[in-house]
């Protein structure tokens, strides 16, 4: 080949890749949020109404311990009872009614509408979430995670196309206080993004405050109630059966204020939960089963996500295991359960076991998010930028996983089959009148966006182009685009007058100047 043929391919190439890298139009990309799954089923129906009977029976004759004094009187109240053990007690009637009437095909509303999700049926949406204490350097070193971390994921997420919501993904640790730590911890969440946004509160009262700064953003109460944008993450039960009780007296602020919840059972197989899978499975839907009554017999029909987080543990030392394939099993099989409640139903994955993004962290999020996104799961959380089973939290792994999340998505939307598709005409006429490929046929450009996903940070050139342009790995690429993105995006929807008027009545710890484009440069 010549050196004019080679310039003139490589320049052909370089003029997709740039077509490739702008944005698209809606009607041409090739995935999008809220696909419908429900493709790889790993319980038969005789296996889910097994676990959905064994879950009453542990309700009905086993119940749940330590709830505070006003999740008693409202769960008997509502129907249940106190056993010899001091243990509520769930009627199988009063659970089946309870799922009957609870809500369903509820928004979780984003402060920009482009970003309201529809999570409902078999529709599939990824997120951040977890409580990562350290954020993983580029070069794979660990340090302590802080509001300015946490503020400058959310501003990556509110970036990437295919994670299409933003759950508190670390831990301030540089904020001691509990309730500087809750207030701040939602206040960096809901500036960093417009997307949907899930937080978490120790106390009532911190959560009574952080309502306030919500209500202020949402233009008042009124408006806050009709598109609330935060969703509360609720830990509400300590495996095994046992009620939280702060994080139960938490769950009635956040129902009395109108903010949708992640009913949230987070057992560890092995651990805090039975060893054998389908236990550990049938005890987190039990638990979940009773938040959802508590939910509805303080509001009946509020909006509640069943999250059940079916976490798994290497039975050889007993730590957790986020990326192994039981977890992968378990996060499909809650996304099951979910559908056959026909309740909004939230689970995890991508929480890799691995301390940096390398070859073993792909694989084991690639397998954990293809099994539970096939599987339809409706919100599934942690699903980008976790190490070590929710350890550490790496910004460049955030990147990396938007490229293996849209992959994902396409293995959901799967094949097209139609007339049009199956492509006689245009083999035909390759075959008999063209040059014997499809390089430059109609078809082939006219699909090349809707029908192909190309990555943004994975590396598809030859060797020899690869060596040419730096022999990059992915690491840098993302670690890259991070610094491109935390350089020049700076989120601005909150008006300046409303945020300090936040930051004269409450403790905000995030620096105005950490947060403006023109004074960080």
């Amino acid at each position: 080949m010549s050196e004019c043929q080679t310039k003139a391919r490589r320049s052909g190439r370089e003029a997709r890749r740039a077509l490739r890298s702008g944005p698209l139009p809606d009607n041409l990309r090739p995935v999008w949020p809220g696909m419908p799954g429900g493709h790889f089923r790993p319980l038969s129906d005789a296996d889910v109404l097994a676990i959905h009977r064994t879950a009453l029976r542990l309700l009905a004759e086993v119940g749940l311990a330590d709830a505070p004094p006003s999740g008693v009187e409202l769960l008997t109240r509502a129907g249940c009872t106190l056993s010899e053990h001091n243990r509520l007690l769930f009627p199988q009637a009063l659970v089946e009614d309870t799922v009957a009437r609870a809500a369903r095909h509820f928004v979780l509303h984003a402060q920009d509408p482009r970003y309201d999700l529809e999570p409902w049926g078999k529709r599939t949406y990824f997120g951040t979430a977890g409580a990562a204490v350290n954020l993983v350097r580029a070069d794979g070193t660990y340090r302590e995670s802080t509001i300015q971390d946490l503020y400058d994921i959310g501003r990556v997420v509110d970036v990437m196309e295919h994670i299409h919501f933003f759950q508190r993904a670390v831990v301030p640790r540089n904020i001691p206080d509990p309730f500087e730590m809750d207030f701040n911890t939602c206040y960096a969440s809901v500036s960093s993004t417009t997307k949907h946004v899930g937080s978490s509160w120790v106390q009532p009262e911190h959560l009574t405050a952080s309502l306030e700064m919500l209500h202020a953003i949402a233009g008042g109460e009124d408006r806050w109630r009709a598109r609330p944008f935060v969703s509360q993450s609720n830990c509400f039960v300590v495996p095994p059966m046992k009620f939280a009780t702060d994080a139960c007296r938490c769950l009635e602020v956040a129902v009395r204020g109108g903010m949708p919840v992640l009913l949230l059972s987070a057992g560890q197989a092995g651990a805090t939960a039975p060893a054998a899978l389908a236990g550990a499975l049938a005890q987190e839907v039990a638990e979940c089963l009773a938040g959802l009554v508590y939910v509805n017999a303080i509001r009946p029909g509020h909006p509640a996500i069943f999250g059940t987080w079916c976490f798994v543990s290497d039975l050889r030392t007993g730590a957790m295991s986020g990326g192994s394939p039981e977890q992968a099993l378990l996060s499909a099989a809650a996304g099951q359960m979910a559908h056959f409640y026909n309740l909004t139903g939230g689970t995890a994955s991508g929480m890799t076991d691995s301390k940096i993004a390398d070859g073993q962290a792909g694989a084991e999020k690639a397998l954990n998010h293809a099994l539970v996104g096939n599987a339809g799961a409706n919100l599934i959380y942690e699903s980008a930028g976790m190490h070590a089973s929710l350890l550490g939290f790496s910004l460049e792994s955030l990147v990396i996983d938007n490229d293996i999340i849209g992959m994902t998505q396409r293995t959901i939307k799967g094949i097209e089959v139609s007339e049009e598709r199956l492509s006689f005409e245009t083999i035909r006429d390759v075959c008999l009148n063209g040059p014997g490929h499809y390089l430059g046929s109609e078809q082939t450009l006219r699909l090349m966006q809707s029908e192909y996903l190309y990555p943004a940070v994975g590396d598809r050139r030859s060797p020899n182009e690869w060596v040419e342009q730096g022999s990059s790995d992915v690491i840098t690429r993302a670690a890259r685009k991070v610094k491109d993105i935390l350089a020049s995006h700076y989120p601005s929807h909150i008006p300046e007058a409303i945020d300090a008027s936040i930051r004269a009545r409450f403790p905000v710890k995030l620096e105005r100047r950490c947060m403006l484009a023109d004074e960080a440069a």
